[in-house]
């Protein structure tokens, strides 16, 4: 008799122990195959949900067990979700439940114009780019402006994080709250003392951002040689307004390597090379070092600038026509000789 009971008491046990393992494994082992993300959209079914992270997991019918069973389908949240290996079902449905996703890095380089960025930024959100295109065209009326393209000075070149389901408004809320925060009193009272209008700081920005190619060591330099020809009366004749004007007439699809004769009289309020004074705004979005410099351009007498074939990347400035004639030849003949068309 204590023979059976010990053995039912054995028996029990061992179910139980099986039932417990495989109650553990369903809602808590490691159900993980392979680490990635998964995107979940605002209007997903639960049936999208499944086949969306079912290419992650070891075993589709535990996690559906548990989802089920925590309804998932009724109380998720969309997002982009990092399914990291170790992880069981429990800690993926509540991920997702929760909406604990990870957030996109997103790099904003010196784009053209508005809508060449976001064609690249949408490329990591939820919405497509016309609806981001749409939304901040009505920003910008609401500012007063005519369109996007009309928040170009919003926005530094830097690398931000945002996650893959945010709003064009949320979107731009953080670059409008950077550029309040950016346009301190000290700046503000820099800004008053140079005499220009601030879109005027800005398109001065872009310029000498091109023209020292994002490196800080030049930027106040050329900040005081194209202050120096403003004030002057002379043309700025900066070969990347060219550049914008010529990309701007072919949706920025032809590359320019070099600016030719011909291209100087492209038609074109951005061409500052038909026309005096500074382009009515900025061709590129620019960093903060570059609105800085305009703003503590250097005291020089410089006129001419001229690409310095034997540093890479760096200029030869002057204020001699002569010897700028000089330094000119010297890098057309470097051009040449490199065959650069």
């Amino acid at each position: 008799m204590k023979k059976t009971i010990l053995i039912i008491i054995l028996l029990a046990f061992v179910v139980a122990g099986f039932f417990g393992l495989r109650f553990y494994n369903t809602y808590y082992g490691n159900n993980v195959e392979k680490e990635g993300y998964v995107l979940i959209p605002h209007k997903a079914g639960f049936g999208q949900i499944m086949d969306s992270i079912s290419p992650y997991i070891k075993d589709r019918e535990s996690f559906e067990t548990v989802a089920k069973d925590k309804k998932l389908a009724a109380n998720f949240k969309p997002g982009r979700y990092h399914i990291k290996n170790g992880t069981g079902n429990t800690d993926l449905v509540n991920m997702i439940k929760a909406g604990n996703q990870t957030a996109n890095s997103f790099r904003i380089g010196d784009f053209g114009d508005m809508y060449q960025m976001i064609g690249k930024v949408t490329k990591k959100t939820e919405l497509d780019s016309l609806h981001f295109v749409n939304d901040l065209n009505g920003i910008a009326q609401e500012k007063g402006y005519k369109n996007a393209e009309d928040l170009k000075k919003y926005f530094f070149i830097d690398t931000y994080n945002f996650f893959w389901t945010v709003s064009p408004r949320e979107f731009f809320k953080k670059f409008d709250d950077q550029y309040n925060d950016f346009w301190s009193s000290e700046r503000q009272n820099k800004e008053q003392q140079s005499g220009l209008t601030r879109d005027q700081i800005y398109a001065l920005a872009s310029i000498v951002y091109k023209e020292s190619g994002g490196k800080k060591d030049e930027m106040k330099t050329i900040a005081g040689l194209y202050l120096n020809r403003y004030r002057k009366g002379m043309k700025l004749q900066s070969d990347p307004t060219v550049i914008y004007a010529i990309n701007k007439q072919t949706n920025f699809k032809e590359p320019i390597k070099r600016v030719l004769y011909k291209h100087l009289s492209t038609p074109s309020p951005y061409n500052t090379y038909a026309n005096a004074g500074i382009p009515p705004g900025p061709i590129c979005v620019v960093d903060k070092n570059s609105v800085d410099a305009v703003l503590n351009a250097e005291n020089n007498n410089y006129i001419f600038m001229c690409a310095d074939p034997a540093r890479f990347g760096y200029h030869k400035f002057t204020a001699s026509a002569e010897e700028h004639a000089v330094n000119a030849k010297a890098y057309q003949d470097w051009l040449n000789s490199k065959n650069i068309k």
